[in-house]
């Protein structure tokens, strides 16, 4: 299930006015600093990770870091589990597909499909 543009422009207030936005999915942390939640927030020029409010993953409250854009997601162990610096995340399964998107987007974009609506 896609994340909603409301939770989207939540995102947006603690990104750089230039950064557009082009994959958005929750994740739980699994290790340290403990079962907390997050956005991953995947831009033009960076991978965001954004805390979220304590059970209100809709919530972004702060940067808990940034990667830059040239910074693999993947490879998605099993569990559904990435890892981002010293971190490790897991998502739902259902977001697995927005994950290798984003990977595809810089890594071989000539795997993805044409944008079918390029003027939105």
């Amino acid at each position: 299930m896609p994340v909603g543009t409301a939770v989207r422009d939540r995102c947006r207030t603690l990104l750089g006015p230039d950064e557009q936005i082009r994959y958005v999915f929750p994740a739980h942390s699994l290790g340290p600093p403990g079962m907390a939640g997050f956005l991953i927030v995947v831009t033009d020029s960076a991978i965001n990770v954004l805390a979220t409010r304590m059970l209100r993953n809709d919530r972004p409250v702060a940067v808990h870091a940034t990667f830059p854009r040239a910074t693999r997601l993947g490879p998605i162990h099993p569990g559904s589990v990435i890892e981002l610096g010293e971190m490790a995340f897991e998502f739902d399964e259902e977001y697995a597909a927005v994950v290798s998107a984003a990977d595809a987007e810089v890594f071989a974009p000539e795997t993805l499909p044409p944008d079918p609506l390029p003027e939105l």
